[in-house]
């Protein structure tokens, strides 16, 4: 620490990180002696870079994991990468300016990959850069082939029992993405639109009207329902209508669902605007009339208008029905409408034939297994069960992609059967091999499965492909420990990396998949609101790390509630970096006594020593228990209010004339060094799980030597010494002894005279003191000290 004046983060960062991955300090040794605690952890979404929500969330999980390495628990804590799916896809597009849809499938997988190999060092870096403490040796991508053959034998586990379906009929897609999606995929989103009454026509001339924000599915539409207490419509039950612009006849029925006050009573049902018209045209075995393709353009039974895109559609026929006098009324709404969260396109039901996964028919068995696990916090289950209650649909996992893992899957071309890849053919791409057997009618031509799957699907295994499922000889781990001990993970994806791994775990091994599960909240600007790019209120977390470093970053990280929201805000990472400065400098200043001091027990510790070693058990047992129950922000105040109140702001000014003054006896020397080494020690254990570089920095500069761990963060987490039989006394003697400090200080101060001024007579309250009397004459510059009845400092 001499080489080093001032602590430069810079400098002191990058080296820690090297040392960190040079002496493999957090790879996992499955023949560890001790208790294994295994990690699910989260794989981000490869985006190119971290964002300012990732550096919250996955430090307050390091936290954690930190802190249970330090209790000596053998941590398996693997990094993986999200990186197949839509979200790679649409990274890439915008990347190399490309269209996945314009290219052969093989073409764009391969730039799929080439890109995920550009962009994958610089990106896990910043992991490593704001301090995750995983196993980065044996990292994952859920498209490398480990993870694909883990995929692929859940599908056809999944099939094999009978809980994996395909199945044509309308199901929600994107037009945008051109894919189907599940409704976790799904986001509300306000928008302006208008709410439009038009005329419909019967066949006796009679005109009626009909309310509608889509007037570009009147095309699409197949039948129109009153309610059957409505007595404005009851004549009207069975006659035909005459769809104005299109001509189509479309039979009135009457149909309880229908909202007898929303619009003007009458519901135009149409293939397919909403789930509604699903289950209406279901019900009644309508025959469909869909108007909409895959591309998000109008067919030819919209006639004239076909060739157009949804939205130009609607402007044009509401252009065309004001034309003819068809458009009785147009009222400006906001409403809330579903949209593909990942693009923000509004979603159509389109007939096609997907892949789905069954979750309906057992949505108590997953809220029977959300109960067998730990939430923290406990709000957070309702979440869980509150999103299981409402589903509507079973998961559609197939994806009208290029880059995902693929379907295990043939069809016979003589009698359309369904052929699986066997397992020992894992991974396979069924459109670049064929099966190894003939289908059992005997036919030995097949065609492949051109869908892949939902990057969620292989998502939701991320316990099986970080444990191993599958057994690869190519993957370097395997652990039979299962369930696992946490999963970490933001609020928002309870509802789909949550509730699918919970799906398949059930499914795969009639087991919860893991014991506890621990949900982060979000980062919010200054404000309150939340960051987005197009807000301009998003913070580069680049720029925050060149700045304040990681430690201060983190610090700020720990400053919320488990599940909690908060807010970015700047002074927060000064304070941070000022703690940051604080240890630096209070420990250089502990040096300087401790340099060639070799540690050992001290039977004769003097009663001020003893004090702030009690106090030191408490802020110990404390911060023991906030981190057992995963409230590391209770913690950080904890040792802060330790660390800077009673540490430096009061015992490091008590001992500086027993380390200084020469008269002092050896006894009270070793007692202040004594002391003093176990503090500091204890103090730097207490920080490492938030900041974890510094307190590195620093016990490899002077504890090493005597403690041996080659890491702070291998060491043993702080355990309570025994300092007295009687704390109760020691703690109110030293806790007065600091408010007769403080008042001195205060009085010094009011008067303008430096705290090195001579105070003639200091009266305090009693004799509790007397025992301290040296120490207290020394700190406070006292010249006599008198027992009185209250404190009273002459000058």
């Amino acid at each position: 620490m001499e080489e080093q004046k001032i602590y430069n983060h810079k400098i002191v960062e990058p080296k820690i990180l090297n040392y960190w991955e040079e002496k493999k300090i957090f790879k996992f040794n499955p023949k560890k002696i001790g208790e294994i605690t295994t990690i699910d952890t989260p794989p981000p979404t490869l985006s190119g870079k971290m964002h300012i929500g990732h550096t919250f969330s996955y430090s307050q999980q390091d936290f954690i994991v930190r802190y249970h390495r330090m209790k000596g628990e053998n941590v398996y804590y693997p990094f993986g990468t999200d990186d197949n799916g839509l979200p790679t896809e649409r990274l890439v597009e915008k990347l190399k300016n490309v269209s996945s849809v314009r290219m052969q499938r093989n073409e764009f997988v391969e730039l799929c990959s080439k890109t995920i190999t550009e962009l994958k060092p610089d990106f896990i870096q910043d992991w490593k850069n704001i301090g995750m403490s995983c196993d980065f040796s044996n990292s994952y991508s859920t498209i490398d082939k480990h993870s694909i053959k883990t995929s692929q034998k859940s599908f056809i586990d999944l099939y094999n029992k009978k809980l994996v379906y395909q199945q044509e009929a309308p199901s929600m897609f994107c037009v945008q993405c051109q894919t189907a999606i599940a409704q976790a995929d799904l986001e509300d989103k306000e928008q302006y639109s208008t709410f439009n009454d038009i005329y419909f026509e019967l066949e006796n001339k009679e005109k009626i009207i009909i309310a509608t924000t889509r007037p570009e599915l009147l095309a699409a539409c197949v039948a129109i329902f009153v309610h059957p207490q409505d007595k404005r419509y009851k004549s009207l039950i069975g006659k035909l209508a005459i769809v104005p612009l299109f001509g189509q006849k479309v039979k009135i029925y009457s149909d309880e669902s229908v909202e007898i006050e929303k619009g003007t009573g009458l519901l135009m049902i149409c293939s397919f605007g909403d789930k509604k018209d699903v289950e209406a045209i279901k019900k009644r075995n309508i025959k469909s009339r869909v108007v909409f393709t895959r591309d998000g353009r109008l067919n030819e039974l919209a006639g004239e208008y076909k060739g157009l895109k949804i939205k130009e559609a609607r402007k044009k026929i509401l252009e065309d029905l004001e034309s003819k006098k068809l458009l009785v009324n147009k009222k400006l709404i906001k409403h809330t409408v579903n949209v593909h969260e990942r693009c923000g396109t509004e979603i159509e039901f389109l007939s096609t034939k997907q892949w789905f996964i069954k979750i309906l028919e057992n949505k108590k068995k997953f809220i029977e297994a959300g109960k067998k696990i730990k939430w923290h916090p406990e709000t957070m289950r309702l979440r869980y069960e509150n999103w299981i209650e409402g589903l509507s649909w079973d998961w559609c996992i197939s994806r009208q992609r290029h880059f995902g893992v693929p379907f295990p899957v043939w069809y016979c071309k003589k009698c359309n059967d369904i052929l699986l890849a066997e397992e020992k053919e894992l991974p396979v791409d069924p459109l670049f091999k064929n099966p190894n057997k003939k289908c059992k009618c005997g036919s030995n031509e097949f065609y492949a499965e051109q869908d892949v799957m939902d990057t969620w699907a292989t998502s939701s295994l991320t316990p099986q492909i970080a444990f191993n499922w599958f057994n690869d000889k190519d993957f370097k781990i395997k652990i039979e420990k299962y369930p696992a001990s946490y999963r970490f993970q933001s609020h928002d994806i309870i509802r789909t990396w949550a509730f699918y791994t919970i799906v398949k775990s059930i499914y795969h091994h009639n087991e919860i998949p893991w014991k506890d599960i621990v949900i982060s909240g979000h980062v919010l600007d200054p404000k309150g609101e939340s960051m987005h790019k197009s807000k301009s209120n998003a913070v580069e977390p680049k720029l925050v790390l060149e700045k304040y470093g990681a430690d201060a970053l983190r610090y700020w990280a720990a400053g919320s509630k488990l599940g909690e929201d908060l807010r970015y805000l700047e002074k927060d990472l000064v304070t941070g970096q000022k703690t940051v400065t604080k240890l630096w400098n209070s420990n250089k200043f502990g040096f300087i006594f401790l340099k060639d001091y070799k540690f050992k027990e001290n039977k004769k510790i003097e009663l001020i020593d003893k004090w702030i070693l009690a106090k030191l058990n408490q802020t110990i047992k404390n911060c023991t228990e906030y981190f057992e129950n995963y409230e590391y922000s209770k913690a950080k105040t904890e040792v802060d209010q330790f660390f800077w109140h009673i540490l430096c702001d009061n015992y490091l000014e008590i001992i500086k004339d027993r380390l200084y003054n020469e008269k002092r006896t050896k006894e009270e020397k070793e007692s202040a060094k004594y002391t003093l080494y176990i503090v500091l020690r204890n103090v730097l254990k207490l920080f490492a799980p938030i900041m974890p570089f510094i307190t590195e920095e620093i016990y490899q500069d002077y504890f090493k030597e005597n403690e041996k761990n080659e890491s702070i963060h291998l060491s043993q987490w702080p355990e309570i010494s025994k300092v007295d039989k009687i704390d109760n006394k020691i703690i109110p003697l030293g806790d007065e002894f600091v408010e007769v400090l403080t008042q001195v200080r205060q009085t010094k101060a009011k008067a303008g005279k430096s705290l090195k001024e001579i105070v003639k007579i200091l009266t305090v309250n009693g004799n509790k003191l007397k025992d301290v009397e040296i120490d207290l004459k020394a700190v406070t510059k006292a010249e006599k000290i008198v027992y009185g009845k209250e404190i009273k400092v002459e000058m």
